[in-house]
């Protein structure tokens, strides 16, 4: 009787045990558990546990948008930003000490991968214990590394899915793009624009050992600087995808031609526009048909680089275009460009078209459309008119005694219809004008666009007077500088130029005999030359300190050290060592002392 029982139990456990395989063979997935989507731009964690030798997580962050009135936004505002800081930290310590990576990119993805933490912190209790809840669910969730990695690197959550490699979840996994991301690092390319090539050109982080950096420097070797090449693989990523390209080395050559020196056009490359060489070729071609000379067309290049950059060289061909079929002939166009160049740039092109439908709006005969075309084009390009429906109203009059009026005097009735309104002397106010002046050429030497918006912004970014920021601008480059380096590194941290000349010489020493860093350091780290001398001295001190006893890495970045918090600073720079307390207190009390 006992036996048979037995034996009956044991073929119950057998086809429990039995069925149970069948289980786990057929439906992986044996518990699942996802959190409620507050909003559609809330950021949503999946977790799956699948039964399988290796355990595997998946950690994905939904395609979304943001909203202004969610309630992500909402909820987002009820995590202090204690509790922020303790989740990057949690992902920083993981990234560093769990995944071996290595501490700067570790410490970037950390703080520059906000909707990543964010959906981390909605997976925790963020009344209790961050950093301990975060360790805990890193130790049986495992992440997918680039997720964050991508949105370190300027790339939006709802665009992240389309670029996440397939069955890979740790950067490791893909050492070509870890290699090809730290090349264009060590070159001087900014992280965060490094996300915008990711997504242009993804094929170049797949390259083998070497092959990348071999494109960048061939590149420098047709003449150009490193500055210059960093922001054209930036924002024209499709120039490292094959050999050299033709197309790019034949405009080169043909500015050369006009006696532009190489580096002339990375001093005007933006990221707001797309570039393409052929079309400027063209349109060096076709002013020459115009009849430019080399001279002429070097002048207008020089005096307007937008005319040839900026939609690289389409408003040459829109303001040719729109003027023949006004009905002026081909040889009079080229007579009215040559006699007002300042047409092609972008202000004066857009002011001259609004003006052309503003009279075709209110029905003037396309004749006399060409007439005041052709004999007022510097006034319609250097004014900006009122709408007609505004104009009209003012002038009580309708769209055919409105005409009338401007056949009769074309300019007087213009100047009414102009936006800008002309200011007596007694009515202008500016107790110094000289001083006004000398800031502005200074902004044009750096390259901004006279009378555009982004120079009426840098204006107030800049203090003091042209001649001052002149001559600090002039001691970076006495410095040993580029000249087109010192301009990109002013535009990106303009409070550079706020402070004395003095000041900015002492912090360029200490950088380059004190602390032993190139001045090219401040390619990819311009702030440096922001902070205080008394921060600056601390904890570097502290940082070579640690270096000479083998408790830090050599010649880690001037961010690594500088940008971080005062906590975050002790904890990984002065806690490192055990007598690293006692120095650091040493440190700062005589850091006080000398800078009294």
């Amino acid at each position: 009787m006992l036996i048979s029982r037995i034996q009956k139990r044991i073929s119950k456990f057998s086809e429990m045990v039995s069925h149970l395989n069948h289980f786990l063979h057929f439906s992986p997935v044996v518990c699942e558990r996802a959190t409620v989507m507050r909003n559609p731009s809330s950021v949503s964690l999946k977790f799956q546990c699948l039964s399988s030798s290796r355990v595997s997580h998946n950690v994905s962050l939904s395609e979304s948008t943001h909203s202004s009135g969610s309630s992500c936004s909402l909820v987002a505002n009820r995590v202090s930003r204690i509790a922020r800081t303790e989740a990057q930290e949690a992902l920083f310590d993981y990234l560093h000490f769990t995944r071996n990576l290595n501490f700067t990119d570790a410490e970037h993805i950390s703080k520059n991968s906000p909707s990543f933490v964010q959906s981390l912190l909605s997976e925790i209790d963020t009344e209790k214990d961050v950093a301990r809840s975060l360790t805990r669910f890193f130790r049986y969730h495992p992440i997918n590394e680039f997720e964050p990695f991508f949105e370190s690197l300027g790339v939006r959550p709802s665009e992240i899915p389309m670029l996440l490699p397939r069955h890979l979840m740790f950067l490791s996994d893909d050492p070509s793009m870890l290699e090809n991301f730290r090349i264009l690092c060590d070159y001087g390319i900014p992280r965060i624009k490094i996300g915008r090539m990711l997504k242009q050109a993804k094929e170049i982080f797949g390259y083998d050992f070497g092959v990348m950096y071999s494109k960048l420097q061939a590149y420098e070797n047709l003449g150009l600087s490193r500055t210059t090449v960093i922001k054209l693989v930036s924002f024209c990523p499709s120039l490292l995808i094959g050999g050299v390209n033709s197309e790019f080395v034949e405009l080169l050559r043909k500015l050369t031609g006009l006696g532009i020196v190489n580096d002339w056009i990375g001093g005007y490359l933006t990221s707001n526009n797309t570039y393409n060489w052929k079309r400027m070729i063209d349109t060096m071609d076709f002013l020459k048909k115009l009849g430019y000379g080399e001279e002429e067309i070097c002048g207008l290049f020089k005096t307007n680089p937008p005319m040839l950059l900026e939609g690289s060289g389409k408003r040459v061909y829109a303001l040719f275009g729109r003027l023949l079929k006004l009905g002026l002939k081909m040889n009079e166009v080229c007579i009215l460009f040559k006699r007002n160049s300042k047409i092609f740039s972008r202000k004066c092109s857009r002011n001259l078209l609004q003006a052309v439908d503003f009279l075709f709006e209110i029905g003037m005969p396309t004749e006399d459309t060409a007439e005041i075309v052709a004999n007022h084009i510097e006034f319609l390009g250097s004014s900006t008119l009122k709408g007609p429906k505004t104009v009209r109203r003012e002038l009580k009059v309708r769209n055919d005694g409105l005409c009338q009026l401007i056949k009769e005097d074309p300019l007087k009735v213009l100047r009414l219809a102009t936006k800008l309104k002309i200011k007596s002397s007694d009515q202008v106010a500016c107790p110094n004008p000289s001083k006004h002046l000398d800031k502005a050429s200074f902004l044009l030497g750096l390259g901004y666009v006279e009378n555009s918006d982004e120079m009426t912004k840098a204006s107030k970014k800049f203090r003091g007077r042209g001649d001052q920021l002149q001559e600090r601008f002039d001691c970076l480059v006495q410095a040993g500088l580029d000249c087109n380096v010192v301009t990109d590194i002013i535009k990106r941290a303009p409070i550079i130029l706020n402070q004395s000349k003095d000041v900015i010489e002492k912090k360029l020493d200490w950088l380059k005999n004190r602390l032993g860093y190139p001045l090219e350091s401040l390619v990819t780290f311009p702030t440096y030359l922001c902070y205080d001398m008394d921060r600056i001295n601390l904890r570097f001190s502290m940082y070579v300190w640690l270096r000479e006893r083998g408790a830090a890495k050599p010649m880690l970045k001037l961010s690594t050290l500088l940008a971080c918090s005062d906590s975050r600073f002790e904890k990984y720079f002065v806690n490192v060592h055990t007598e690293g307390p006692a120095m650091w207190e040493s440190l700062k009390a005589s850091s006080a002392s000398s800078f009294e």
